[in-house]
């Protein structure tokens, strides 16, 4: 199963987080939100449809996520959880860890905020520029 969310840059992103990679629903950032890779996204762990949480919830499911912006594209793996909440209302996090919040829609992920193309994170930075943030369940 595959799902698609589109989200913006902002000025602010910085992309440095060694643990975690986020996308948010919320307008706005703080040069604090360092894991955070995109805002005004179009889904947050809430939206997701039904039949893609169950799929995440999957012991060991593989997830993997692909960021894509303009020609550049960075994909990352991860792995589902039984114990997945899924039902923030404003983000999305993937993480290294095997931490589980409302927020965590992967655990176990092969790569963090910090491993982005820093071309990429150059082209998020600018409010103007869009992305798509792809979530795909085997």
């Amino acid at each position: 199963m595959r799902f698609e969310i589109q989200f913006s840059g902002n000025e602010h992103i910085r992309s440095s987080h060694q643990k975690t990679i986020e996308i948010t629903k919320d307008s706005h950032l703080t040069s604090q939100g360092n894991c955070i890779v995109g805002i005004n996204a179009t889904s947050s762990c809430a939206d997701l449809p039904q039949e893609l949480k169950e799929k995440l919830k999957v012991p060991g499911a593989k997830v993997t996520f692909s960021i894509r912006v303009g020609k550049h594209e960075f994909t990352i793996e991860g792995k589902g959880n039984p114990d997945l909440i899924l039902t923030h209302s404003e983000d999305i996090v993937i993480r290294k860890s095997d931490f589980i919040c409302p927020r965590t829609l992967a655990v176990k992920c092969d790569k963090a905020s910090d491993l982005l193309p820093r071309e990429m994170v150059s082209l998020l930075q600018d409010p103007k520029t869009k992305g798509t943030f792809t979530i795909t369940v085997d």
